[in-house]
């Protein structure tokens, strides 16, 4: 059996030593997907001494059992479904609308807390490291690769402390590189790999990112602002 993570702060720390070729370069940013990836990627953009910034996307869960995904939202207006998923359950498109509509009133919720009004960051030309807790199905992380990529970064990393072994290789065909710090099999679910997977606030995550904002360093551009927080 897999060693589990203590924590996200733990995993944070473990995930970074992966990563060690993007440290001190100014082209890299570390975006991390709220609210569980938050105190992960604060980890890793402080060993790499690299700038944090969040990406928000919200999962659309089924409507008879909402903890599994039938597709994302992100930043941006983009949208992945699950067409698979809709035909197995019988998910109308009235049902679909209505769950999309209530998550994206969160997406823009979060927006808008987190962000504080400042912009999205600039990743054009940049090596743009995406970072959560973990994957399970992986659809909240195929919408927020999905958004970025249309962004026209020059490189897009994937990088969980622990993934299904069959999304870590599904992910190899959607984005330049990833990188995932275990694949146990079996996995059954992200929680049971972390002796603490205690929900991540809101608090925490502007408190991480005001942190960041005080410790790292702001994108060379200045574009995602985070130098303004306070």
């Amino acid at each position: 059996m897999a060693a589990r993570y203590r924590n996200r702060t733990d995993a944070g720390r473990r995930l970074a030593a992966q990563l060690r070729e993007y440290a001190d370069r100014p082209d890299v940013i570390v975006l991390a997907l709220p609210r569980g990836g938050v105190p992960v990627a604060y980890e890793v953009a402080r060993a790499l001494h690299v700038p944090l910034d969040v990406f928000i996307v919200r999962k659309l869960g089924l409507p008879s059992h909402p903890e599994l995904a039938m597709g994302a939202i992100a930043s941006g207006g983009i949208r992945v479904i699950d067409q698979a998923a809709l035909r197995r359950f019988g998910v109308t498109d009235e049902q679909l609308a209505a769950v999309a509509a209530a998550e994206e009133r969160e997406l823009e919720r979060r927006e808008r807390q987190y962000r504080e009004g400042l912009p999205l960051p600039d990743v054009t030309g940049k090596t743009v490291i995406l970072i959560d807790d973990g994957l399970a199905t992986g659809a909240t992380m195929a919408a927020a690769a999905a958004a970025l990529k249309a962004q026209g970064p020059a490189k897009l990393v994937v990088a969980v402390p622990v993934s299904a072994p069959e999304t870590c290789d599904a992910f190899r065909e959607i984005v330049d590189e990833v990188v995932c710090g275990a694949t146990p099999e079996p996995f059954y679910a992200v929680g049971l790999w972390y002796e603490d997977f205690s929900q991540t606030s809101d608090d925490e995550v502007h408190d991480l990112l005001a942190r960041a904002a005080r410790e790292l360093p702001r994108d060379r551009a200045g574009a995602n602002g985070m130098g303004q927080r306070h």
